[in-house]
């Protein structure tokens, strides 16, 4: 009896890495971290939850996005998006097509959105 308490825990606590492992591998954010330090482009979104904003990285920069709900012609979507980020300094070397880029990528998730960039990114995209 006590040998089989023995291997169900055993058994028990490998489960309980090999999930932890995966958990692990597969979260978004840990995504976006590496997307960060590897400086490509990944967006972190819950396009389901409008109240939760986005967060995005391009070439090693945090942005942040606000999403505003809508109507249009046919029903309620995200009309207005503002996005900034908290690191104003980490975006030297930055030219526009970068952001148009930025707003390019959003708009194919979401296509009725106004994109409005927050200081000092808005003096640069005017």
């Amino acid at each position: 009896m006590v040998g089989f308490l023995f291997r169900f825990f055993i058994l028990l606590a490998i489960t309980a890495i090999i999930y932890s492992t995966f958990k692990y591998m597969f979260d978004p954010k840990r995504k976006l971290q590496e997307a960060a330090k590897q400086k490509r482009f990944y967006i972190y979104d819950e396009k389901n939850n409008v109240r939760k904003n986005f967060l995005l990285t391009y070439k090693g920069v945090l942005f942040e996005g606000e999403k505003y709900l809508g109507t249009t012609e046919k029903s309620f979507e995200v009309v207005s998006i503002k996005i900034w980020t908290k690191e104003p300094n980490s975006l030297q070397g930055f030219e526009k097509d970068d952001f148009y880029f930025i707003e390019r990528e959003i708009k194919t998730s979401y296509p009725h959105a106004s994109i409005e960039w927050k200081n000092p990114i808005n003096e640069l995209v005017k």
